[in-house]
């Protein structure tokens, strides 16, 4: 049986109230001023501190609505992702619908590690908290749920979809990348996960 398809990026959730002019402005002003930061320092050199300094505005409108720096790095993730989410649900293909499986499986990979690649601290921050939402977090964090349910369905017909696109999103955990990156460099990562990626694809 083919499993259920993925859904659409905002599909059931529950509308999001609409919020205050100030509080948008300064929800970007805090983003901005946390990527640049982030992109200087490093996401482990930044305190919560220098961002609200940066984004002028109080630290207490910043943990609030953050929370910790977990929080504002998974906030910085989300929004790469967003875009990532979208190509992978409505873009062209290959990323998008219309290309054979094993043509979207290597362009997402590609594509999910050029997203990586950009926000590896940021993700391997995510990944180290409590409430992560890093794409090898908790397997219960809605982003991890959205692409295993992706590459289950581009496994459809193999052995054991479930499992294999576990261990594929294993590979793409930040900590596992920055763990091996050093080591056999970012072409032979590249190039082990389409070999793995292909190897799953194998019909039953």
């Amino acid at each position: 049986m083919s499993p259920a398809p993925y859904p659409e990026v905002g599909a059931g959730s529950p509308p999001v109230p609409r919020e205050r002019a100030d509080a948008v402005r300064n929800r970007a002003a805090i983003l901005d001023a946390a990527r640049g930061l982030f992109a200087e320092h490093g996401a482990d050199g930044v305190s919560m501190e220098q961002v609200a300094a940066a984004a002028g505005v109080g630290k207490g409108t910043v943990f609030r609505r953050f929370g910790d720096r977990a929080g504002l790095a998974a906030a910085l993730l989300a929004e790469g992702e967003r875009d990532l989410r979208e190509a992978v649900t409505h873009g062209p293909p290959p990323l998008g619908p219309g290309a054979p499986a094993g043509d979207r499986l290597d362009a997402f990979l590609d594509a999910y590690l050029d997203h990586l690649m950009r926000h590896l601290d940021v993700a391997r921050l995510c990944e180290g908290a409590t409430a992560g939402t890093g794409i090898g977090s908790r397997r219960g964090a809605e982003p991890y749920r959205f692409w295993h349910r992706h590459l289950v369905t581009l496994l459809d017909g193999t052995a054991d979809p479930e499992a294999a696109a576990h261990a594929l999103l294993a590979n793409l955990s930040a900590t596992q990348v920055t763990a091996v990156l050093a080591e056999v460099g970012e072409h032979r990562m590249r190039g082990c996960l389409t070999r793995l990626a292909r190897a799953a694809l194998r019909p039953l």
